[in-house]
């Protein structure tokens, strides 16, 4: 009777053990173990982190740490942590959460516009990516790269097509520099490469004309007349007499690419750069900022008109006059000075 009653208790202690256990586990792999009161919260895991990263990381999004931690170790995720980012929902459990941390690398969009130099674009790349600013721009100017691409460093900027695309948050400089190669090259496809050729122009000469009509006009649909403006003066072997080169000239100058300049002064016109468009004839050595499609699609399917000249219209904010021959530019300019002149705007 005693020796049943010591099994019985040895079977009871068991099961109740067998139960705290059975408990325990289950509570660590399948209850609830988030923290945070938003539907989503997102996690950027580093490449190369390890579990004090994720401890860093994770503590503030989970109520428990110790057993998100102990059922990594148990699913061998804690030697196997991948980069990338993640998105944790509300009463995931750990078990769900290291699923999601193995597998759902959610990508991002990347985007960018408008930037006028290498160093900008690697700085906004940065912005939204692993990859740091100082990598990125060592891979724009990587020599090899720019000789497989037939690219010099100064007219390389024009390689990267501005626009909206998805990469994994973790991407390297090179996915990132690589991937644009890609998307240049579907970018300039068959028809864009005729209508480049009917213009007698390449791809690269297209961008630096583009990018000097972005910055005359940001009315996309007068982008195609200030496009047939140079093109016809191009044609003519006339100087593009374009302020928004000299303004590029100015800021390469001072070396600095945030000066604001409002106002270009006739002494300004003197500057001796290749950019100088008032000084040189001809496209300027490479674009002077990064067109976006629509400004290079306005190039391409330019306006054909008698146009030679045009300046900003002060009846019409964002748009333009244009003018056929000289006199009627002047008086047109007149117009606009004397409103400049009222407004106080020396620079």
């Amino acid at each position: 009777m005693y020796l049943r009653k010591i099994i019985l208790a040895v079977l009871l202690i068991g099961l109740l053990v067998g139960g705290v256990f059975v408990y325990y586990v289950y509570s660590a792999f399948f209850a609830p173990n988030t923290a945070f009161q938003n539907n989503e919260a997102f996690v950027y895991v580093p490449t190369d982190a390890n579990m004090a990263d994720l401890e860093e990381m994770l503590t503030p999004l989970l109520k428990d740490f110790e057993s998100f931690e102990a059922v990594a170790q148990r699913k061998q995720y804690s030697d196997r942590i991948k980069g990338g980012k993640y998105v944790l929902r509300k009463g995931m459990n750990n078990n769900e959460i290291i699923n999601t941390l193995r597998s759902a690398n959610t990508p991002v969009k990347v985007s960018f516009n408008n930037q006028e130099s290498l160093e900008a674009l690697a700085g906004r790349i940065a912005q939204q990516i692993e990859a740091d600013s100082i990598s990125l721009l060592k891979a724009f100017r990587d020599k090899t790269f720019l000789e497989g691409q037939g690219a010099e460093l100064q007219t390389s900027l024009g390689l990267y097509i501005p626009n909206s695309y998805e990469f994994f948050w973790n991407s390297t400089a090179l996915d990132f520099r690589d991937r644009m190669v890609q998307e240049y090259k579907r970018f300039w496809n068959d028809e864009r490469l005729m209508q480049a050729r009917d213009k007698g122009l390449s791809p690269k000469q297209v961008t630096s004309l583009a990018a000097i009509v972005q910055k005359e006009s940001a009315k996309v649909d007068e982008r195609p007349r200030v496009a047939g403006v140079y093109l016809n003066r191009l044609r003519k072997g006339m100087p593009l007499q374009a302020d928004p080169t000299v303004i590029y000239a100015l800021k390469r100058k001072l070396n600095n690419f945030d000066t604001i300049i409002r106002r270009v002064l006739y002494k300004d016109l003197t500057i001796d750069s290749p950019y100088n468009t008032y000084k040189y004839a001809g496209l300027p050595p490479g674009p002077i900022a990064m067109p976006d499609i629509s400004a290079i699609d306005a190039v391409l399917n330019a306006e054909d008109h008698d146009y030679y000249y045009f300046v900003a219209n002060v009846e019409k904010f964002g748009y333009h006059k244009f003018a056929k021959n000289l006199q009627q530019h002047n008086r047109n300019k007149e117009q606009y000075i004397r409103w400049i002149n009222s407004q106080n705007i020396n620079r």
